[in-house]
C-alpha cells in the first residue's frame, strides 16, 4: 500500500540530500505490527549501509514531524531485484522490461498482467503479453514490478 503523500514529500527532500533517489514508500497498518517500507536506490546500487544511512536521517525526520499516528517498524532497503514501480515516469524509464501487474479490481475478468513493458500512452500502461498489446488504465493499478529476466 502506498504511504500518504504527505509522507511521501517529508522523506522525498531528506533521501535525496544524501545523495539517493527515493523509489517509494509503502505504509502497511497492522497495529502495532504495522511497516513504514521506504525504498532508495543510486546510480552505484545500495548496500546495508546505505540502508542504515538513510533509515537514521529518515526516522529522525519521522520523529520529529510524527506524520504517522500510533507504533510502526520503519525498513530501509533497496528496491530489489523484484523492482516495485511506484512513479508514473517509471512505466516509460523501464520500457522494456519484463513486468507484472496487480489491479485493484477486475477488468475484463482478469487482476493481474504480465509481459514487456512498452511504456505510457493516454493514461494507460501499455504491455506486450503474448504478442498482443494490452492496455492498462494507470488509475486500475494496485501494484507493478519490474521482474528479473532469467
Amino acid at each position: 500500500m502506498k504511504a500518504p503523500e504527505s509522507v511521501i514529500n517529508l522523506l522525498t527532500p531528506v533521501v535525496e540530500g544524501l545523495g539517493y533517489e527515493l523509489v517509494g514508500v509503502e505504509y502497511h497498518p497492522s497495529g502495532k505490527e504495522s511497516v513504514l517500507r521506504v525504498f532508495i536506490d543510486s546510480e552505484h546500487g545500495v548496500d546495508v549501509d546505505d540502508c542504515a544511512r538513510v533509515s537514521h536521517q529518515v526516522s529522525g525526520v519521522l520523529d520529529v514531524e510524527d506524520p504517522i499516528a500510533g507504533e510502526y517498524l520503519l525498513e530501509v532497503s533497496s528496491p530489489g531485484l523484484d523492482r516495485p514501480i511506484f512513479k508514473t515516469a517509471d512505466y516509460d524509464r523501464f520500457a522494456g522490461e519484463a513486468i507484472r501487474i496487480k489491479l485493484r479490481e477486475r477488468i475484463d475478468g482478469r487482476r493481474r498482467y504480465a509481459g514487456r513493458l512498452l511504456g505510457l500512452q493516454d493514461e494507460a500502461v501499455l504491455i506486450e503479453e503474448q504478442g498482443e498489446t494490452v492496455a492498462v488504465p494507470i488509475a486500475a493499478i494496485d501494484r507493478a514490478h519490474v521482474e528479473l529476466e532469467p
